[in-house]
């Protein structure tokens, strides 16, 4: 190996550093999905009422990420990572001490800030500082530490929740936090000019429509009318966000978002398969948990160890499809990965009335091998495709749409096994069982509907 080819070990400590908080998030995230039934009973909340922990996070980063490439060029990387790790730190000691289910949403808003901030340098260090031939290798890693999390999460929050208390899931974060934070102080460089670029405050308003709209639209379907303001007036506000952000994107010069970017239909097609794969996974970490503890009546530890296995097959596949990608080409890696987690889909729905703990561990396992065997290669070919000129933009157009994504998955998932608790008049078990499988046979027509996106536009 030339000295050209090795990754500086400075590179190596920035993207650990931008990547732990990252992973931090997620934990978070994935932890307390596991921990819903508990919050549910402490602060006599509703199903469709808990899943504001995931979505307030998700949708407060989705809010923060489309900033990225402005703030990327107004100021230094390492301020920026600076900033970002101590909004995650305070947000963090709020819902450790949180003493009502309203400050929990705010620590996790203020741990959004830090998140949405922190994602895209991560991407944005390994498209600038990783030589060309690691490329994948360095993307795929970047999203093991990323896509781990969500299988690791609900194992950590179960033995913490059954063996500690549920504060602790953000006790135990804060070490990593300050490595984090010190890996960054070291190993960030500035590789780019600072050319101070204006935020243009009308698009973030739209963005803030759009996306505050259709997450809260997506999120009272369950337990309020359609024709509401909570549901389709949302619907109208997000859907005019929407159309704003497009009308104002492409009639100025430097545009929040370079949403002419979807003019390159390859790079429309890589993007329309990612966010329906992040609505799917964030789908697949609400219900599984849920599910072996509401329907198989298991506690938080067995339910995070349940799907533990599958955590080390996204850990062992992530890397594996960025080394095939810098072989072999972007085709392999995403289609194979794709139709492992169609399958998987596939079977769940079959099942999903009567799954046994057995089988949800050992089907999970091929979905997030699936998984984390495509997802790097997707951004990192779609990144190729818009050329390095345009990478910042296209990185924030994809973080900006991972998170909201996130947000709708989860927001859509558990309004259809609200509606099923809600609408059907027998045991919690089984109209939880019943909302499952509803929610599968959505997750597997989006699953289709990816796969033939990269059959078509995947090189």
């Amino acid at each position: 190996m030339t000295t050209a080819e090795k990754i500086p070990r400075k590179v190596i400590a920035a993207v650990i550093a931008t990547g732990l908080m990252s992973f931090c998030g997620v934990i978070v995230e994935t932890s307390m999905n596991v921990t819903f039934p508990i919050l549910m009973r402490e602060y006599h909340i509703s199903t469709d009422t808990v899943q504001w922990m995931t979505s307030i996070y998700l949708l407060v980063v989705a809010i923060v990420v489309p900033m990225s490439a402005v703030l990327k060029a107004s100021f230094k990387t390492k301020t920026l990572f600076t900033v970002a790790n101590l909004f995650f730190i305070t947000g963090v000691v709020i819902d450790a001490c949180a003493l009502s289910f309203p400050m929990l949403l705010l620590g996790r808003a203020i741990q959004g800030f830090g998140t949405g901030i922190a994602l895209p340098l991560m991407f944005n260090i390994i498209m600038e500082q990783v030589p060309t031939s690691k490329l994948g290798l360095m993307m795929g890693i970047g999203n093991l530490i990323t896509g781990i999390a969500p299988a690791i999460g609900p194992t950590f929050g179960g033995i913490v929740a059954s063996r500690l208390n549920w504060r602790w899931v953000f006790y135990i974060l804060i070490p990593f936090l300050i490595l984090s934070f010190c890996l960054g102080q070291w190993g960030i460089l500035q590789k780019s000019p600072i050319r101070k670029q204006r935020l243009d405050m009308l698009s973030m308003l739209l963005i803030v429509a759009l996306f505050t709209g259709f997450v809260n639209g997506c999120s009272n379907l369950s337990s309020r009318p359609f024709l509401s303001w909570s549901v389709g007036g949302s619907l109208l506000l997000g859907l005019l966000g929407m159309i704003g952000l497009i009308w104002r994107s492409l009639t100025i010069a430097q545009p929040v978002l370079k949403l002419s970017l979807f003019g390159n239909h390859s790079f429309a097609g890589h993007v329309l398969g990612f966010f329906l794969t992040q609505i799917i996974s964030l789908g697949f970490a609400f219900l599984l948990p849920n599910y072996i503890q509401l329907v198989n009546g298991n506690d938080s530890m067995i339910a995070g160890l349940i799907v533990l296995p599958a955590g080390f097959a996204g850990a062992i596949f992530a890397p594996l499809g960025g080394r095939i990608l810098d072989r072999f080409g972007a085709r392999k890696p995403i289609l194979f990965g794709m139709t492992l987690c169609l399958l998987s889909l596939v079977t769940f729905t079959m099942i999903s009335r009567h799954m046994d703990n057995f089988w949800i561990s050992f089907v999970y396992i091929f979905y997030m091998a699936g998984m984390g065997m495509c997802m790097g290669s997707v951004m990192t070919d779609a990144l190729k495709v818009v050329g390095s000129q345009n990478s910042t933009q296209g990185n924030a157009i994809m973080n900006t749409l991972q998170q909201f994504a996130g947000a709708i998955g989860t927001s859509v998932v558990a309004t259809i096994v609200a509606a099923s608790q809600l609408g059907m008049h027998t045991a919690q078990a089984i109209s939880t069982a019943v909302g499952t499988q509803h929610a599968f046979i959505l997750l597997t027509i989006l699953c289709l509907v990816t796969l033939f996106s990269y059959h078509r536009y995947v090189d």
